[in-house]
């Protein structure tokens, strides 16, 4: 079977949620995802909150935090990164847990001098109940540096190496994004977190679930979308072809074989988004640039003067196609939404992109309590963008 370029945006947009019918729950779009990535970088908004608007629309953040921390449905759990994932995958991801590497790398060591220290710490949780790293002492010792020189957190970095190993889950997130822990089977409902199934199984289930949330895709596409090397992948999808899950198919263009899910069809995008940088959309550098051709770097950590598009750049999706990226900021204090830079992609129009884009940028203002937009001369969309804006 063959799909044409176009063809495999509809069908890969569709699985991810912007073509009718769309969620219309914040479960909904977790779930159809498979998970959603944490980030906490909050120039704008931290980018867990703008992958669900970019499928919903404005919604309640505070409604997020209660279905993630405490509907019971969801958790947090290393899987794609960080991530928040149903509670039915974490039985999936044990042999993860199992070989947990504490972060950071070194760090064994420094717990391995403080075991009994360590063990504390998850004793005063079996026995208080919810805490965070600031209920906990730091000994000097444990500010000692690892072999790569890093400087320990002492009881953050244990309560994560916890947390990682699966002893502990996250019971909630603190106004100041800090994370409470408790014991895991007191808040993993004990059907999942009892269940145990074999590292094949695991693998073959989340290569499932990534081909149900990317439609169409490579092994390494299917591979990433929860980190799973390459050479674990390549066996799994073979037994999901032979049971029918998948289809092997051609994408014009694409020089790899491409697995097509079962359910995946086509559809038409209801509406234009702005895309987190952590979007599943676009997180995988290589598939954004075969599906969309589209080239997309993160710029967070690159030196001012060697940005080309900015600190926080966001692309915008217009129908089957990534049209434009805007850099934007949050400007809390003066309640404004700082557009530092807007660029329009070769083959997009400049006057419709500019159109849609002030429309989703307005729609955003709104959804984040700021009160008016400032577009920047930066980048040559930008123009077109402050014309439309100044002719509201």
């Amino acid at each position: 079977m063959d799909l044409s370029i176009s063809e495999a945006r509809r069908i890969a947009l569709n699985a991810q949620g912007f073509v009718r019918p769309r969620p219309k729950r914040i479960e909904d779009v977790i779930r159809r995802l498979g998970l959603i990535q944490l980030d906490f970088v909050n120039v704008l908004i931290p980018a867990h909150y703008l992958i669900v608007f970019s499928r919903l629309g404005p919604y309640s953040r505070a409604r997020f935090d209660d279905v993630v921390y405490r509907s019971g449905e969801f958790t947090e759990q290393w899987a794609h990164e960080a991530s928040i994932v149903p509670v039915s995958t974490w039985p999936l991801l044990r042999h993860r847990m199992e070989q947990h590497r504490v972060r950071p790398w070194g760090f064994e060591k420094v717990m391995a001098k403080h075991a009994e220290y360590v063990d504390w710490m998850l004793q005063q949780v079996r026995q208080r109940g919810p805490l965070s790293a600031s209920d906990f002492p730091s000994p000097d010792g444990l500010r000692e540096r690892t072999p790569d020189g890093w400087s320990g957190m002492g009881p953050r970095a244990i309560l994560e190496a916890h947390f990682g190993r699966g002893a502990l889950a996250v019971a909630k997130r603190l106004s100041n994004f800090a994370r409470t822990f408790d014991l895991a089977e007191r808040l993993i409902p004990e059907e999942h977190h009892r269940r145990q199934v074999s590292r094949e199984q695991s693998q073959r289930e989340l290569l499932r679930l990534a081909a149900k949330a990317y439609g169409v895709g490579t092994l390494k596409d299917l591979a990433d979308y929860y980190r799973m090397p390459v050479g674990e992948a390549r066996p799994r999808v073979a037994e999901l072809l032979e049971a029918g899950e998948l289809r092997a198919v051609r994408v014009d263009g694409w020089k790899e074989m491409a697995y097509l899910h079962r359910d995946a069809e086509a559809g038409t995008l209801t509406r234009a988004a702005l895309l987190s940088p952590f979007d599943p959309v676009v997180w995988f550098r290589p598939r954004a640039e075969r599906l969309f051709d589209f080239d997309y770097r993160i710029e967070i950590y690159t030196p001012e003067a060697k940005r080309k598009w900015g600190y926080y750049c966001l692309p915008f999706l217009m129908g089957e196609r990534i049209v434009a990226r805007v850099d934007l900021r949050a400007d809390r204090k003066e309640r404004v939404l700082v557009v530092a830079a807007a660029h329009r992609e070769i083959h997009a129009d400049g006057a419709e992109t500019a159109a849609a884009l002030m429309r989703e940028l307005r729609v955003l203002a709104k959804w984040l309590g700021l009160h008016s937009i400032c577009v920047n001369r930066r980048g040559n969309l930008a123009r077109a963008l402050q014309g439309v804006r100044e002719s509201a």
